[in-house]
């Protein structure tokens, strides 16, 4: 199991004062959310695969949250969490999601012919675009507790799919390598990382932190298997051709990278905020941005289509371009930043 005694029953002997988490000096939104009260309320409850309340919040309460981006500070062990300990993922999907509630119902839009523009974003300015999304398999548990089994009948039914793929996506599977040569600077960092990365990392390698991954014959589509997610699916290409990327695989988590005068602006972090983008270092999160190269993506995640995260992306990055050039040439931006969207 992922932790040494979230599983314990005999803490129950235990008053819940006793085993209340310390949340004090946390800053995510489980702890914003997980009151005493509260629980006390679900601690004895579990899914019929047996993940428990703290299997759900382990996570946020050994990593307090990130300098700049907060985590969310818990996880769901199968599909069944949302609904035991609903009393706690609801505020926290809400509070994390713009509002989104339980009786709201997730779009989706997968035809990339219904994105604008993207062609033809400058390369100059944009050095990649990348299209991206997690995908889970309806009946089996989440990463954060599935069994070694289950990762292993994961493995072999995403391996049996991808290689039946034709033309384009045509490829090859590469079986996880040594954990050592996967992370080779960040391994001691992989046991505990912010947010999402402890579930899957303290469940024995190979068959948690280590992805088998397949990707096409030239590199622009890969899958990697049993990440933080049964599937992490991920179209890319250098340059800024987004309409390209999006076509290739519809998914949501996007990403483009941007560079220059507009990431020193005083105004950036508002002019993110206004188009509802949000920045990461060079490499994503947790890296520093190396020659004010920026990873950007769109911040939502529910309530709104494939299309429509996409365009959000490809219509913020193209006016962030033209901010750049007018700041090269040393004129204000002031008149096109952008109103709240």
């Amino acid at each position: 199991m992922p932790f040494g005694n979230t599983h314990n029953k005999f803490k129950l002997n235990y008053k819940p004062e006793e085993e209340y988490p310390d949340l004090s000096k946390h800053n995510n939104h489980m702890a914003k959310v997980l009151t005493l009260e509260l629980y006390k309320k679900l601690r004895d409850k579990e899914t019929p695969s047996g993940f428990t309340l703290d299997d759900v919040i382990q996570t946020g309460v050994d990593n307090p949250g990130h300098p700049f981006i907060m985590t969310v500070g818990c996880v769901a062990g199968d599909e069944e969490s949302y609904e035991v300990f609903k009393e706690l993922f609801d505020p926290i999907i809400s509070d994390r999601h713009g509002g989104y509630k339980p009786t709201d119902k997730h779009k989706t839009d997968l035809n990339h012919e219904n994105l604008k523009g993207g062609e033809d974003l400058d390369p100059n300015y944009v050095l990649s675009s990348r299209v991206r999304t997690g995908r889970s398999i309806k009946g089996y548990t989440l990463p954060p507790h599935c069994s070694r089994g289950e990762r292993r009948a994961v493995e072999k039914l995403s391996v049996e799919a991808l290689n039946s793929r034709p033309g384009e996506f045509k490829g090859k599977c590469h079986p996880p390598p040594t954990p050592q040569a996967l992370f080779p600077h960040r391994w001691a960092d992989v046991w505990g990382r912010a947010g999402n990365g402890a579930p899957a990392g303290l469940t024995p390698w190979p068959l948690a932190v280590a992805p088998y991954s397949r990707h096409n014959d030239n590199k622009s589509f890969l899958v990697w298997v049993n990440e933080e997610d049964h599937l992490r699916v991920i179209s890319m290409e250098k340059g800024g051709n987004m309409k390209e990327v999006f076509r290739r695989f519809c998914v949501g988590l996007q990403k483009v990278g941007v560079s220059g005068a507009l990431s020193k602006h005083p105004k950036f972090e508002e002019i993110l905020t206004r188009l509802r983008l949000q920045k990461r270092g060079t490499g994503g999160v947790d890296t520093a941005a190396v020659g004010s190269v920026f990873d950007v993506s769109n911040a939502d995640r529910l309530g709104s289509s494939e299309v429509e995260q996409v365009q959000l992306v490809v219509d913020g990055v193209k006016l962030m371009v033209e901010m750049e050039k007018k700041l090269e040439k040393g004129q204000s931006i002031d008149d096109m930043i952008p109103a709240q969207k």
